[in-house]
C-alpha cells in the first residue's frame, strides 16, 4: 500500500520537521526541496525515506545545523572545502557554487568537499552546474559507511561510492549520468525494506558468497516502521559490473575520499561523512566556435535512432528517465510506501511538531 502526496505539500512538511528539530527555516526548506527533488526524479532511495535517519543524525550530533563551510585552500582554480559536518543540503551547494564561480572566471576548476553530511542525489549538483552552462564530473565517497563488497569478495570494503557527470544542453534538460557504483544504493535497500520496489536478484551477497535480494542480508532483523541499522546485517551490497564497477568504486574512494581529505571508507571512522571531488569545465572557453552543443544534439539523435532490442522498446539517454518521472510526479504526486510514511510521521512527532500540522499533512 502507498500514500500519494503532492510535491509542494511534502516539501513543506519535511521543512517543518527539520525546523522543529532545530534547523533554521531556510535550512529546513532546503532539505525538503532536495529530498523531494530526488523523489520527483524517481530516486526514492535519496528522497524523503531519509528523513528519520537525518533527524536521528541531527539529534545525535553526527550532522550539525546551518553550517557555513570553511575554504581551507583557495587558488584561482582550486578550492578545498570543509563542510564541518553540516547537512549536505546546506554545505554541498556552497561548495558547488565555489566551483561554478571559479570556472566562470577561468574556464576550469576543481573543488573538493570533505566532512559533509549526506549530500543526497549527486545529480542535483550536476544539474546546478549545468544550469550555469558548465560540464561537471563528480567522484563521491561516504566514509564510515562500509556497505559494498569488492568483486571477488564478500566482506564490506567500499561505500556505495557514487559517480556523476552532467552535460548542459542549451534550451533543453541537461544530460545527467548519476549512479552508485554498487548494484543498488543503500537507500534502495532501505526503500525495499519498507515495502517499496523490490531489489534486483543478486543485488546483495551473504557471508557464504550466495547472492541475495533480501534486505535482511544488509540490515539484520527490523520491524516495519522501525529504524534500519546496516551494522546489524552480516551481508553486503555487490559492486555493479563485476571488476569494472568494483574498480570504479575503488577510484571513487581514492578521489572522493582520500584526495578530498575525507578519508577512504573506514569502519573505524565512526562518524559518517561524504567526500566529493568535482571538476567543472566551461564549454564556451574550450569551444568558442560552438561545435560542442551542436555535436551533442546530433549524437543524441544518432544514439536514440538505434533499432530497439524489443518490440515497443526505446533507447534513453542519461537524465531522460528522471525528466519524465519528474513531470509525472509533479502532476500526480509522490507515492510513498505506507511504512515509509509511518516512519516520517513518527519522526515528526519525535521532534515535537504540532499534532495539528501532522494531521494536516496526512489529509
Amino acid at each position: 500500500m502507498t500514500v500519494t502526496i503532492k510535491a509542494k505539500a511534502l516539501e513543506a512538511f519535511v521543512a517543518d520537521i527539520f525546523a522543529s528539530a532545530g534547523c533554521s527555516k531556510e535550512e529546513g526548506t532546503r532539505i525538503g526541496r532536495y529530498l523531494v527533488s530526488a523523489n520527483l526524479s524517481g530516486h526514492d532511495s535519496h528522497g524523503v525515506v531519509r528523513v528519520p535517519r537525518y533527524a536521528t543524525n541531527k539529534k545525535n550530533g553526527i550532522v550539525l545545523p546551518d553550517v557555513t563551510v570553511d575554504v581551507v585552500i583557495d587558488t584561482p582554480v582550486i578550492a578545498v572545502v570543509d563542510g564541518k559536518h553540516g547537512f549536505g543540503q546546506t554545505v554541498t551547494p556552497q561548495a558547488v557554487r565555489i566551483g561554478i564561480d571559479k570556472c566562470k572566471v577561468n574556464g576550469l576548476s576543481a573543488v573538493t568537499l570533505r566532512n559533509a553530511g549526506h549530500i543526497g542525489r549527486v545529480g542535483d549538483w550536476a544539474e546546478m552546474a549545468a544550469a550555469a552552462g558548465l560540464v561537471s564530473i563528480h567522484f563521491v565517497n561516504a566514509s564510515g559507511s562500509v556497505l559494498v563488497a569488492p568483486h571477488g569478495g564478500v566482506q564490506r570494503r567500499f561505500s556505495t561510492a557514487p559517480y556523476c557527470i552532467g552535460v548542459p544542453r542549451p534550451g533543453q534538460d541537461p544530460l545527467v549520468l548519476d549512479f552508485a557504483t554498487s548494484i543498488v544504493a543503500e537507500g534502495k535497500v532501505l526503500v525495499a525494506s519498507q515495502g517499496g520496489k523490490k531489489l534486483p536478484d543478486g543485488a546483495l551477497i551473504g557471508p557464504d558468497g550466495k547472492p541475495s535480494s533480501d534486505p535482511h542480508t544488509l540490515y539484520g532483523d527490523y520491524v516495519p516502521a522501525g529504524p534500519r541499522d546496516y551494522s546489524k546485517g552480516t551481508g553486503a551490497i555487490r559492486a555493479f559490473g563485476e571488476h569494472k564497477g568494483s574498480g570504479l568504486a575503488f577510484m571513487c574512494e581514492l578521489l572522493g575520499g582520500s584526495l578530498s581529505g575525507n578519508g577512504a571508507t573506514d569502519p573505524k571512522r565512526g562518524r559518517f561523512a561524504n567526500g566529493m571531488l568535482s571538476f567543472y569545465v566551461d564549454p564556451k572557453v574550450i569551444d568558442p566556435a560552438g561545435f560542442f552543443p551542436v555535436d551533442v544534439a546530433k549524437y543524441v539523435d544518432f544514439v536514440k535512432s538505434s533499432a530497439h532490442a524489443a518490440a515497443g522498446g526505446e533507447v534513453l539517454v542519461p537524465g531522460e528517465p528522471e525528466v519524465r518521472m519528474r513531470a509525472e510526479r509533479l502532476a500526480n504526486g509522490v507515492p510513498l510506501p505506507d511504512d515509509t510514511w509511518a516512519a516520517i510521521v513518527e519522526t515528526a512527532r519525535s521532534v515535537g511538531l504540532d499534532e495539528r500540522r501532522i494531521q494536516q499533512a496526512t489529509l
